[in-house]
């Protein structure tokens, strides 16, 4: 049984990405399956320290895309919109270029937040940054 609320599309998450953070280190969503969110970001000069391996600000920045995309792929939109409350990281293996991959599960999804656990690869398939999120589920402003 699939947790996304109505048929969310990671092109359409992509295509609202254009101009934010998301496209500038490269992150792209690449698959929902029937419980998870997948992306990946490049491994590259946007997304290196100066010491040359990947910058844990970026594996970061990659796990919240994940979980908020996740989070709000959960709710009806009409309704309600998620927000990143708190994001933690264990960085545990450096990498230098290449890609990594990031897959996004809910822990748990309540009526007002969402914990998330995101787990970052290399392209062996090696860990490289396990991360939790949790969201916040607001109400949708009234719009008249």
């Amino acid at each position: 049984m699939s947790i996304w609320f109505g048929e969310p599309s990671v092109e359409w998450a992509n295509s609202r990405s254009e101009q934010a953070m998301i496209r500038a280190l490269g992150i792209e969503m690449t698959e929902l399956t029937s419980d998870s969110l997948k992306g990946r970001m490049p491994v590259d000069h946007r997304t290196r320290q100066p010491a040359g391996v990947l910058h844990g600000g970026a594996s970061v920045a990659l796990a919240e895309t994940l979980a908020s995309w996740g989070a709000s792929f959960t709710v009806d939109p009409e309704q309600f919109y998620c927000v990143g409350m708190e994001i933690n990281a264990n960085h545990v293996r450096p990498v230098a270029d290449g890609w990594v991959y990031g897959e996004a599960r809910p822990i748990t999804r309540g009526r007002t937040t969402q914990v998330w656990d995101i787990r970052i690869t290399d392209e062996q398939g090696r860990l490289v940054c396990v991360s939790r999120c949790t969201m916040a589920v607001l109400a949708t402003p009234s719009q008249y």
